[in-house]
């Protein structure tokens, strides 16, 4: 059995002391360490903006982080600079065991466009490269686990569900921005009604 995990942004600027923090994001990362050993192949997405982003809220004079603008036809919430090409903020969490992680898919390149899904931008109009690396090495099932629910997981497990890949998330191995209360659990419920297995790492 081909058993694919996909670790999505376990980034420093997204746990405690980073600019885009989810509230106790760095529990993911014991989780992810432990569950390595179970899966055949590890492949991580790791949000890399260049200092320009459209996404950012610095870019505008009148931006404030949480406003929403029109970014190239599609709706964009705005937020604190993060995960700069190059920067400490970009990095891979310390504790994270990456010698384990097989290949590496960057996305948020594009300044005119945000990426919240490993696979594709969030206009559909740039791949990442992950969906053609999972065909060529024949899997058709992930497990998803990491940062953040109500985002960047939510939006690559739709992606996955809808590319046909049998979608297992983790509960444990996610956390949520919660930008308003109950975001996160929303994304739990859209997930689940696509068609996603909600698991328990016990039980992988």
């Amino acid at each position: 059995m081909n058993k694919t995990l996909v670790l999505v942004d376990i980034q420093n600027d997204f746990v405690s002391g980073g600019a885009l923090a989810v509230p106790q994001g760095e529990l993911v990362v014991p989780i992810a360490n432990r569950i390595m050993g179970r899966f055949d192949r590890i492949v991580a997405t790791q949000d890399w903006h260049p200092a320009n982003h459209g996404s950012f809220a610095s870019q505008y004079p009148e931006g404030q982080v949480g406003d929403f603008i029109d970014l190239n036809g599609i709706q964009q919430i705005l937020w604190p600079d993060h995960c700069v090409q190059h920067s400490e903020g970009a990095a891979f969490v310390a504790e994270l065991d990456m010698a384990r992680v097989e290949r590496v898919f960057q996305k948020g390149t594009d300044s005119g466009v945000d990426s919240y899904s490993g696979f594709f931008d969030n206009g559909h109009r740039l791949a990442t490269g992950l969906d053609e690396f999972l065909t060529d090495a024949g899997v058709t099932g992930i497990t998803v686990m990491g940062l953040a629910t109500d985002y960047c997981i939510k939006a690559t497990v739709l992606d996955a569900l809808q590319l046909g890949y049998a979608v297992d998330v983790i509960l444990e191995g996610v956390r949520g921005v919660e930008g308003q209360t109950g975001d996160a659990a929303n994304a739990i419920e859209a997930m689940a009604d696509a068609g996603a297995n909600m698991v328990h790492a016990a039980d992988l």
